[in-house]
């Protein structure tokens, strides 16, 4: 081997070390969630996570709203928090678009609460779909509840103390466990926080992101063993 292409191998080595390195030294965070819904207005009144201010000692805030004749959508931005500093979600709707086919690899937002059951209660008194009635998950004692908001997303309910981001998970489906977490972790800068396999229910999942998932939003990737 010449000089030259050894030192040529050595810098790509070097190059491709920095790119890996470079996501652990930053500070990133997840900003925020979009998902597309065929009435904006419908959703911001229903929304889980404003019925649940009454649980909470906080507001979740319409932090803007725009429309964009141009492109032929309206969206609007909620939070708990400026999106300087908190997670906030993006509602999209699409001009004469009113509904969406939410496909498998979607799974769930989650949103912690201090008391599940009242708060199954109030979206019920609302006219929302409860899909799991409230009770320990299956195999451990956490409290959970599943609901449905109007344009068929499914909201986990889970029970847990004060939180900074009440909106705490993303849940996603992925046909290669290891390989998205290889992803997430070298190109993005992820932490894998935890992981848990349920041979039981032929499920595998992990919960990754950039903080302790009791501080900030992460996302929880699920494997299913038959698909």
């Amino acid at each position: 081997m010449l000089y030259s292409d050894w030192y040529l191998i050595m810098a790509e080595v070097a190059c491709n070390a920095e790119l890996l390195e470079w996501p652990k030294k930053d500070k990133r965070r997840l900003l925020h969630v979009v998902y597309r819904v065929g009435d904006l207005d419908r959703t911001i009144k229903y929304d889980p996570m404003r019925i649940k201010l009454k649980l909470w000692a906080t507001v979740l805030y319409l932090l803007r709203k725009r429309d964009v004749p141009e492109e032929k959508y309206s969206n609007a931005f909620l939070g708990f928090g400026p999106e300087e500093t908190n997670f906030v979600v993006e509602l999209t709707y699409n001009y004469g678009v009113t509904s969406y086919d939410i496909g498998t690899g979607f799974g769930h937002f989650a949103i912690a609460s201090q008391d599940v059951y009242k708060l199954v209660e109030d979206i019920r008194a609302k006219g929302g779909v409860i899909t799991r009635e409230p009770g320990p998950v299956k195999g451990g004692t956490t409290v959970i509840a599943f609901v449905k908001d109007p344009d068929g997303y499914i909201f986990e309910l889970i029970q847990r103390g004060p939180t900074p981001e009440p909106l705490c998970q993303i849940m996603l489906r992925v046909g290669d466990l290891d390989r998205s977490i290889q992803f997430y972790e070298k190109a993005l800068g992820m932490k894998l926080l935890r992981r848990i396999d349920n041979p039981q229910y032929k499920y595998t999942l992990a919960m990754i992101g950039y903080a302790d998932e009791y501080e900030t939003t992460v996302l929880e990737l699920t494997y299913n063993y038959d698909d």
